[in-house]
C-alpha cells in the first residue's frame, strides 16, 4: 500500500523518536549542578520584580493590540508588493488606488489612537508613580 502521506508520517515518527531520545540521553549524559542562581526564575537577564500575579496596566494591553494589529496589516503589503505587477497590468491603476486607500485607513487609525494619548507612556508612569507615593492602588484610584 502506497499512500502519499507514507513519508511524511515516517518523517513525524522518526522526528518525535529523535527528539525523546535526546531529552532522556541529556536528563543522564549531562551534569547536573543546581545553583540558587540556576534555579532562579529568569526575564530576560533582569532579576524579576513583584509576584507572577501582580497587576499590569490596561495601557500596556492596549498598547500590545495595538501593535499586533497594525503588524498584521503591515504583513498584507508584502504578498501585494509581489503581485503588484501582475494585478496593475490586468487592473490598470485600482490595485494601486485600493493599497493606498487601505495605508490611508491605516494612517487615520495611527493618528487617531495618538491622539487618544494610547503611545503616550510619560501620562500613564506619572499617575503610577503617584498612586505609589500615595499607597492608593488602580482600585481605589479610578
Amino acid at each position: 500500500m502506497n499512500h502519499p502521506y507514507l513519508p511524511i508520517l515516517i518523517l513525524i515518527g522518526i522526528a518525535a523518536v529523535f527528539s525523546a531520545l535526546f531529552v532522556v540521553l541529556s536528563r543522564f549524559v549531562g551534569p547536573r549542578k543546581p545553583t540558587p542562581a540556576k534555579l532562579s526564575t529568569y526575564e530576560c537577564g533582569v532579576d524579576p520584580e513583584g509576584t507572577a500575579r501582580q497587576r499590569f496596566s490596561v495601557h500596556f494591553y492596549l498598547v500590545a493590540i495595538v501593535f499586533i494589529l497594525f503588524d498584521i496589516e503591515a504583513i498584507f503589503l508584502y504578498p501585494w508588493a509581489v503581485r503588484y505587477q501582475a494585478l496593475s497590468a490586468k487592473a490598470g491603476l485600482l490595485p494601486l488606488i485600493e493599497m493606498a486607500l487601505f495605508i490611508a485607513i491605516l494612517f487615520l487609525g495611527y493618528f487617531y489612537i495618538w491622539r487618544r494619548g494610547v503611545l503616550d507612556w510619560s501620562k500613564h508612569e506619572e499617575r503610577r508613580r503617584m498612586l505609589e507615593r500615595t499607597g492608593l492602588d488602580s482600585k481605589k484610584a479610578a
